[in-house]
């Protein structure tokens, strides 16, 4: 299928950046970087945080030469087609395939069948708005297979799903934004420990990304 085609050049390319960095590092710096050019696309006003995020992008891009550049902007082509085709944590897919999940990084990611088996046992048959609370939101398989199942029960989740998606780990956070703002969950994602301090208003803004939807966009 074009998706399993799209996600197998990402990996390839992620293998052709590989050299200076590792396959992990590389994973992180273009999953980082797709987070922060979404993110400070949606802000009309160029604020310390805007700015704070701007040059964290350009100092990540500058981190790899022009071709690897190019790459890994294609590869956000590649991902948003892939998602395009069919829904599904392919974060999670490439990180997994790539070479990432190992004891040592200590992350790996649940497959996207059992993700959605799950979520098929635990949506009510008839909904209104469906707000979902994810503590521990990994690459966002879950959510996404929750979306993916009112998609194929006829439901446009896109207005039925508010989300609140919280993980400790930085790059799951980057994982799951990316791939909500792609597909248009309306949701807010959050770096922190949630046993400590879930999320709520005046939560820190430097922890905190709201995909497209949620900021009343649609890309």
């Amino acid at each position: 299928m074009e998706a399993e085609k799209n996600i197998r050049e990402i990996i390839k390319t992620i293998e052709y950046i590989s050299g200076t960095y590792s396959p992990y590092q590389v994973f992180y710096d273009w999953v980082h970087i797709m987070a922060l050019g979404i993110q400070n696309n949606l802000y009309m006003i160029h604020d310390k945080l805007w700015q704070e995020r701007e040059k964290e992008y350009m100092e990540l891009m500058k981190k790899y030469g022009e071709k690897e550049r190019k790459e890994i902007v294609k590869m956000f082509s590649l991902l948003t087609m892939a998602m395009e085709y069919r829904l599904s944590d392919y974060l999670g897919e490439v990180y997994m395939k790539s070479g990432c999940g190992n004891k040592s990084t200590g992350q790996f990611f649940t497959p996207y069948h059992l993700s959605k088996a799950t979520a098929n046992i635990g949506i009510p048959k008839e909904i209104n708005i469906l707000k979902l609370n994810e503590p521990s939101t990994g690459g966002g398989g879950m959510i996404i297979a929750v979306a993916d199942i009112l998609k194929e029960r006829g439901v446009n989740y896109q207005r039925k799903m508010k989300v609140v998606a919280q993980d400790l780990d930085w790059l799951a956070a980057y994982m799951s934004y990316v791939q909500f703002s792609i597909i248009g969950i309306d949701a807010i994602v959050v770096q922190g420990n949630t046993l400590e301090k879930q999320y709520a208003e005046g939560y820190d803004r430097k922890r905190i990304f709201r995909t497209p939807v949620n900021m009343g966009v649609i890309i």
